[in-house]
């Protein structure tokens, strides 16, 4: 008997005897909705458009159009045999017919006439063990987007610890605590808008302008005396100050979450040598050139440029016009000429921002 509308658990019956499909049909009609083929071509598009549906597919051998063990080579091309118990049943007692639909993965081969409750026992369990191999991989799949989630907010929740610590000692140093956020937006607007981003991805422009929050984070080993100071360091104040480098990079690599996120590179990075000089004359190594990274350049100009038009306890802030000037001429350290070029382009829209308060699109 044919089935029209099946419901989730069905078994297509494909057999070119009519009688045959009966007896089959009237041992699983009780459990299943039961579909039926005359033929292996019709079989085998009935199992391309309901795969999901069936339960089960008893195959017949000897079919017209296409026989049984064609259907299993299709079915095997098509990465179908490992997600449907395919049941063969024929009169063929030999082993050769045997030995490929075994080699072709069918389930059991079934052999005519059909004892009911035999048929009945061996389907029924194959179709059990097969909904349970279903409903645990679906459990794993429910467990691990699960485990996905909290892996994300774990992380989240590492990085907006590492911000939280960043904007904390911007409020120690006497600095705005919107300081890193400006880092952030200056940093990722300046290579998303200009050839210094050449060659990164959106993810890594991402990554970077995480990591550029945490660029002082080294400045919580050194002490208030010296960062509130509001006259020039001594030289031996300096020093100590310099240091603030290379105790950002070490705090950054003793935090286990952060250097398990990806953007942990270039935060530690960053920490190092945002202060390192085109020339050679930056610390804590030296660094000429293009051996510091270009993101790190870029998060050093933007905290040289948010220092300038910022008040601190020490200064009182600049115009956006006169920060500019200073940078471009030179007077705040020498500056990679490619960098400065895109500075000068984007260097409006950030006059802008600063002059409105307004965050910078998220996409330049």
């Amino acid at each position: 008997m044919a089935v029209d509308g099946c419901r989730e658990e069905s078994i297509l019956i494909v057999d070119d005897e009519e009688m045959n499909r009966a007896i089959l049909a009237n041992i699983f009609c009780p459990e299943y909705d039961i579909i039926e083929a005359g033929d292996g071509l019709t079989g085998l598009a009935v199992i391309e458009s309901r795969r999901e549906s069936l339960s089960a597919v008893i195959l017949d051998v000897v079919m017209p159009k296409m026989d049984g063990i064609e259907v299993l080579r299709q079915l095997r091309q098509r990465d179908l045999m490992q997600k449907l118990p395919v049941f063969l049943i024929t009169a063929d007692l030999g082993s050769d017919t045997m030995r490929e639909a075994y080699e072709l993965g069918v389930m059991d081969v079934i052999f005519k006439p059909v004892v009911p409750y035999i048929v009945r026992r061996r389907v029924h369990s194959v179709v059990e063990l097969f909904r349970a191999r279903r409903l645990l991989g679906a459990e794993v799949e429910r467990q691990r987007g699960e485990l996905l989630c909290q892996t994300q907010k774990l992380a989240e929740m590492s990085m907006g610890m590492v911000e939280a610590l960043s904007t904390a000692i911007e409020f120690r140093s006497d600095e705005s605590g919107e300081h890193v956020r400006r880092i952030h937006d200056i940093t990722c607007y300046l290579l998303r808008n200009t050839s210094l981003g050449e060659g990164l991805s959106e993810a890594e422009i991402r990554l970077i302008g995480v990591a550029a929050i945490t660029h002082d984070v080294g400045k919580i080993s050194i002490p208030d005396a010296i960062l509130h100071k509001k006259g020039r360091l001594t030289p031996e104040e300096y020093d100590l100050m310099k240091t603030h480098t290379v105790m950002g990079a070490k705090l950054l690599s003793k935090i286990p979450q952060m250097r398990e996120n990806a953007a942990y590179r270039y935060a530690y990075d960053i920490a190092l040598h945002h202060h390192e000089r085109w020339d050679g004359g930056g610390y804590p190594d030296g660094l000429k050139g293009d051996e510091t990274a270009i993101w790190t350049q870029v998060v050093s100009l933007a905290d040289v440029y948010d220092a300038l038009v910022s008040k601190r306890c020490y200064k009182d802030a600049y115009s956006t016009r006169a920060a500019a000037d200073m940078i471009l001429g030179g007077q705040c350290g020498v500056f990679n000429p490619r960098l400065l070029e895109g500075f000068r382009q984007v260097e409006p829209v950030l006059a802008r921002f600063y002059a409105t308060g307004e965050g910078m699109d998220e996409h330049g």
